[in-house]
């Protein structure tokens, strides 16, 4: 189920990045390019599958322990709310600018790659890790909203392929932030019984 999502909402800012390296490769003549297309993407949402796969053990662990703990379940709002006001002070971050570059430019397009599968994997993993670091804090939002609410992956999926694609990303990105932090105060202030 993670894999399949992550894949509906990474795909659109994944395929800029696939067509660079399809483009990249195919200047050393190689004729499989699609098979080495291919094989970054899988090696792109590997990392995304480990990352699930480190993920939901914790969320399992914690949500049993909610269920068994009242006290601990009341605060799970508060701490949802300080989640979401987080990642949208990340978003506001020169690390987050830093990391969104990296994304934005694909890194090693910028030279003539070498042709064959260790490398388009390698690639695919270098491209996987950049990106789950540089998505941190939307995809915090992502774990801590649910991971199948249509209305968060719509969001979240939306903002990664605007900040990765607008020729603006960085303001993209800060504009995203500030809508993130305004919703985390919101939250905060719902789960404080004020709103």
């Amino acid at each position: 189920m993670w894999i399949v999502m992550m894949a509906a909402m990474m795909l659109p800012s994944l395929a800029p990045m696939l067509w660079r390296y399809r483009r990249a490769v195919g200047l050393t003549g190689e004729t499989r390019l699609g098979l080495l297309t291919a094989l970054v993407g899988v090696g792109y949402f590997f990392v995304w599958a480990v990352l699930g796969l480190a993920t939901f053990p914790l969320g399992a662990v914690l949500a049993a322990v909610a269920m068994q703990q009242p006290a601990l379940a009341r605060a799970v709002p508060l701490a949802v709310g300080a989640l979401v006001l987080m990642a949208g002070a990340l978003q506001l971050t020169r690390w987050k600018a830093r990391r969104l570059a990296c994304c934005r430019q694909a890194p090693g397009c910028a030279r003539l790659l070498p042709a064959d599968a260790g490398t388009a994997w390698r690639y695919g993993l270098r491209l996987g890790l950049h990106c789950s670091y540089c998505c941190a804090g939307l995809t915090a939002i992502l774990l801590v909203t649910g991971i199948m609410n249509l209305w968060a992956m719509a969001f979240v999926a939306t903002a990664i392929t605007a900040e990765r694609l607008a020729p603006a990303g960085e303001r993209v990105a800060r504009a995203i932030g500030a809508v993130i932090v305004g919703a985390g105060v919101v939250l905060l202030v719902q789960a404080a019984g004020l709103g």
